[in-house]
């Protein structure tokens, strides 16, 4: 049976894979966006009504982190108003190890009981995705982390899981802590992706001071706040342990970053020649 799905946060990482796969089950998804048909704005709650209207489910994505100040505030205003509209389930991404990302699951549970949280570690994606796609073309992924070990989790077995609870109600009220089946240091990380691409793509630990001066230049001040915050603060040994979330949700094992880097390597996503 079709259900009225709205995907909060659809062009991200995780929110544009569990959107495609609600498409791809036969779901009707509504984009949650500004520039969406029906738009929905963080910063303008005028447009959540009008967005969450006549949807089952919702999939609540925080741009750019559950943590950042004020992210709390939103998220459990967002989760009251989805209560008013008779949304039936709320699946919220958070992340691991921060204290106020988990505030903002608390504020959320407050107002929306049942929701289901998939806590995220850090995303292989963001190696192929995000910030540290333009280093590893360059040759050169310079980070202020030590040899802290992380266990990366795929985006695509945080969107399965987070498709199952948006259309399942057996996931209703669940807290799934979401790794990968093993941890890798970031340096041990940038050697798998380098050793599948053939490329010399070296580590080079740096300070987090060095490291923010460097990308004070194309960051936000939103972003520069959060990057410190997870540097200094979340890569400290805490988030070091294995979890089950993937297979507890799922009854599989997560995706091993080994093959993430494999099958990524093979988009050509690292082919590519760095804008200079």
């Amino acid at each position: 049976m079709s259900q009225h799905i709205l995907v909060i946060g659809a062009t991200g990482k995780t929110g544009s894979r569990v959107a495609a796969r609600l498409v791809a089950a036969g779901h009707h998804v509504r984009l949650g966006s500004r520039s969406a048909a029906i738009p929905f704005d963080w910063e303008d709650a005028c447009t959540w009504d009008a967005a969450l209207a006549g949807v089952d489910s919702v999939y609540v994505s925080f741009f750019p982190d559950l943590a950042v100040p004020g992210a709390s505030e939103a998220a459990g205003s967002l989760a009251a108003a989805a209560t008013r509209a008779g949304v039936g389930r709320l699946v919220l991404l958070s992340g691991r190890g921060e204290p106020g990302a988990q505030a903002g699951e608390r504020a959320v549970r407050a107002a929306f009981p049942s929701a289901t949280i998939v806590r995220a570690s850090w995303f292989n994606q963001n190696f192929s995705e995000g910030y540290l796609l333009e280093p590893v073309l360059e040759g050169t992924v310079a980070l202020p982390v030590g040899d802290i070990p992380e266990p990366f989790v795929d985006t695509d077995d945080i969107a399965d899981v987070a498709v199952a609870a948006l259309v399942d109600g057996r996931h209703a009220g669940e807290l799934y802590e979401v790794t990968g089946p093993r941890a890798l240091t970031f340096a041990q990380a940038v050697a798998e992706v380098a050793a599948v691409t053939g490329r010399e793509v070296e580590f080079v630990p740096v300070s987090t001071d060095e490291y923010l001066e460097a990308a004070a230049d194309f960051l936000p001040a939103d972003m520069l706040w959060l990057l410190r915050h997870l540097f200094t603060e979340v890569l400290d040994g805490r988030n070091v342990h294995l979890t089950d979330g993937v297979q507890r949700a799922l009854g599989r094992p997560p995706r091993d970053f080994a093959d993430y880097a494999r099958d990524a390597a093979a988009t050509g996503v690292w082919s590519a020649v760095p804008v200079a």
